[in-house]
């Protein structure tokens, strides 16, 4: 339904002045200059504050009235009110970009990292009408200076009542645990550079019969976060080989381990198990995407294994296992699940059956990812 009420409140605001009683008032609409073979455009916009000096430059455009708008002293013109709301949003690691231009205003990446959305409070604060808040998608890993969210107020002059009421909202979610990493409804959370340590499974790569395709897929997703592989091996289908070489890529100073193939079913799939036998906690097998349904997370606590990060570190280091899907498809749930990992976020079961929604690829020919649903909540 339409607030009728509010819009004849907003007509009633505007009228017709001459133009030396427009000092301090709103202009309602842009006035283009146009001067013959030099310049066409805008030479005031629409919601600026008529000056004094801005007097002379409006009577040589012809203007002898003007179409403005009075601000009381209980309200404010839509930049100052985006200012305040894109303020109260802010979180750690995002920065406004600019000034707000007609009542809008950017908020940009403040470093790489994972942008996280408090969703609920978003929805409440769109609900309000007359302010909005449009972001990009949640658990997405973004770059530094990307634009992640806009938002603005909607008419030209806004109550402030209205919009203390607006940020009383986004200070909500103080009290739910979305604050736990700093305020702010929108925040990218800064993930650790990984120092990772790989183990390629399977007779085939290990005894030369194929090609080793899956190394380098890694190595371009782990640099790509900044992050740099310590060290790289191969091993046949045996359980205590696998083992032996994670040990020895922990012991080399890896906190984080991929493992690729030997994730299905068949009796030569005994990655599984090689992850077990190091005494893991915490194992999940099976997420809700495709690609990379048979994907595993794992969490080795330090105290289960004598090494140097045990002792230097005192870490957990997660255990993250590929199925071959990764190896000949662009993007698979590996690549939603690793930022989150780097961002020291927990993925349990739930955190995997979450991801169904979304967790569809559409297998493009052309993949454009992250420009696309999958992944997206």
């Amino acid at each position: 339904m339409c607030d009728v009420v509010g819009l004849e409140t907003k007509k009633s605001l505007m009228k017709t002045v001459p133009l030396h009683n427009a000092v301090g008032m709103v202009l309602v609409h842009d006035i283009t200059e146009i001067r013959l073979g030099e310049f066409k455009g805008r030479a005031f916009k629409k919601g600026h504050i008529i000056r004094k000096e801005d007097i002379n430059h409006l009577k040589r455009l012809g203007k002898e009235r003007l179409f403005v708008l009075n601000i009381s002293d209980d309200e404010m013109h839509e930049d100052e009110a985006a200012y305040i709301l894109a303020k109260s949003l802010k979180g750690n690691g995002v920065e406004l970009q600019g000034e707000p231009s007609e009542g809008k205003i950017n908020l940009i990446a403040g470093r790489d990292g994972l942008l996280k959305i408090n969703k609920d409070v978003l929805l409440e604060l769109n609900m309000l009408g007359d302010v909005m808040c449009a972001t990009f998608h949640n658990n997405t890993f973004v770059r530094k200076g990307q634009i992640i969210a806009g938002t603005r107020a909607i008419p030209l002059v806004i109550k402030k009542s209205f919009i203390e009421k607006a940020v009383w909202i986004t200070n909500k979610m103080r009290k739910t645990g979305f604050n736990s990493q700093g305020s702010g409804v929108i925040k990218v959370k800064e993930i650790k550079s990984p120092k990772a340590g790989v183990v390629i499974t399977g007779n085939e790569v290990y005894h030369g019969r194929i090609k080793d395709a899956f190394a380098p897929v890694i190595e371009k997703k782990i640099r790509a976060l900044n992050g740099e592989i310590i060290d790289v091996f191969y091993s046949p289908d045996d359980e205590f080989y696998i083992e032996k070489r994670l040990l020895q890529l922990i012991d080399a100073g890896a906190d984080l381990l991929i493992v690729t193939g030997g994730m299905s079913v068949d009796p030569d799939d005994v990655t599984r198990f090689a992850i077990r036998k190091l005494g893991v906690k915490e194992a999940y097998y099976g997420s809700a995407v495709l690609p990379g349904a048979m994907f595993l997370v794992a969490y080795l606590e330090n105290n289960s294994v004598k090494n140097k990060v045990s002792k230097e570190t005192n870490q957990t280091v997660p255990i993250l296992g590929i199925p071959a899907c990764g190896m000949y498809h662009e993007t698979t749930v590996f690549d939603l699940v690793l930022p989150r990992i780097l961002a020291g976020e927990h993925i349990g079961r739930k955190e995997l059956a979450e991801t169904g929604h979304g967790g569809l690829c559409l297998n493009c020919k052309e993949c454009r990812y992250p420009v696309c649903p999958f992944g997206k909540d």
